[in-house]
Parts: C-alpha cells; structure tokens; sequence
C-alpha cells in the first residue's frame, strides 16, 4: 500500500479531498462533496481535515524524501 500524500495538482485548499479521492479511487470533486456533506452534521470535521492538511506530506516533500537514499 503506498503512502496518502497531497498532491500538487488539483488540490483546492490543502489537497487532503484530493489525496483521500486518489486513496480510495474516487473523484476529488465527489470527496469535496462528501466533505461539504459531513459538515451539516455534528462532529470534528473541520479539525480533522487540519490535521490531516498538517500530517500529511505534499508530494514534492514526499519525492525529496524517497530521492535521498
């Protein structure tokens, strides 16, 4: 299983729909909405998506990191 990393292309904010969209084989613009969705009910939506915006590697930071060894 490969790493979730934040793309640098198609990403709106943070790219964490983006990432979890090419996880799980899915559209970005269907995460976004599933997102949006969530948010009308009640729970951590919005720190969860900050956490996994801070958590998760862009790829650009991803790729430096494998090239190093």
């Amino acid at each position: 299983m490969s790493a979730i990393v934040r793309p640098t292309n198609g990403r709106m904010i943070g790219g964490v729909c983006a990432a979890l969209a090419k996880r799980f084989g899915t559209s970005a613009t269907t995460m976004r909405v599933i997102f949006v969705l969530s948010c009308l009910l009640p729970g951590p939506q919005f720190l969860l998506y900050i956490a996994l915006w801070l958590l998760l590697p862009s790829e650009e930071k991803a790729a430096k990191t494998n090239t190093a060894w």
